[in-house]
């Protein structure tokens, strides 16, 4: 097991070098407590030792830097932590059952392909490359299988999220959506979301009923990680927050304002 699993110490050390290295120069100790969950009188307990051990260097109140040594304790911890990552994805795989698709009809104990079509996992002829396992029982086309002994990981292409912002009722709603650019991109897209009722009645507009209207952006995170194209339509006072919960994933997306300006004559 990696060091940083089995020394609390440690761990934590850990946690603040990672702190300190996302945030330098500028580091607030009260921040780095409230993300990784103990006080600010530990966190500077915690620096203090690490200056003091020469994985970190400060030249001013609240500036700080990593060290060489300090980043290479980091990088070494991390190769750890990743090794014993694989090791425990390998050995859950071996005694997980994983469901999938039929895409054909399979027999007990069939060695099979599995692959990704529209968000879903499909067992499939064994193709001699990519993920592969064993069925657990025998299964008829279109019916669900367990799969065991699952083998490397399934090629994914990842989805993409568009925002399409539309004006909000104060802005003219829905009358002043670029309906347009809304249709555009729809063609784009395996499903679409709509964050508020002006997002609704523009969709409506081109004749499009939303897939989702609650717990928008979640669905879009989930899509797109499963390979699948999402869009959200959004009333403009939305978009900030759906921004920011996109960000917080690392979720790349595109913003069109989807808005018809208004002459100001």
């Amino acid at each position: 097991m990696a060091q940083v699993l089995r020394n609390k110490n440690l761990a934590t050390r850990f946690q603040i070098m990672v702190e300190i290295a996302a945030n330098q120069p500028n580091v607030q100790q009260k921040d780095i407590a409230r993300r990784i969950g103990i006080t600010s009188q530990a966190v500077s307990e915690y620096m203090s030792k690490l200056e003091k051990d020469g994985w970190i260097n400060s030249d001013g109140r609240s500036r700080y830097r990593i060290t060489k040594e300090g980043v290479n304790w980091v990088l070494g911890a991390l190769r750890e932590l990743q090794q014993y990552s694989s090791l425990a994805e390998k050995a859950l795989t071996n005694v997980v059952t994983w469901a999938a698709i039929a895409a054909i009809d399979l027999a007990k104990e069939q060695k099979i392909s599995l692959v990704m079509k529209e968000g879903l996992l499909y067992a499939t002829d064994f193709s001699g490359k990519g993920a592969c396992g064993i069925t657990a029982r025998e299964a008829k086309k279109g019916e669900d299988v367990g799969i065991t002994d699952i083998e490397d990981i399934v090629e994914l292409e990842i989805g993409r999220v568009v925002i399409l912002e539309v004006p909000d009722i104060q802005s003219g709603g829905s009358k002043h959506a670029n309906l347009k650019k809304i249709q555009s991109e729809m063609d784009k897209v395996k499903l679409v979301g709509a964050i508020g009722v002006e997002a609704v009645i523009a969709l409506r507009k081109l004749k499009i009923e939303p897939d989702y209207i609650y717990g928008v952006t979640p669905a879009a995170i989930e899509a797109m990680r499963s390979g699948l194209s999402f869009a959200i339509v959004c009333t403009s006072g939305e978009t900030p927050l759906v921004l920011q919960r996109l960000a917080e994933e690392n979720i790349n997306y595109k913003v069109i304002d989807a808005r018809i300006r208004r002459s100001s004559g």
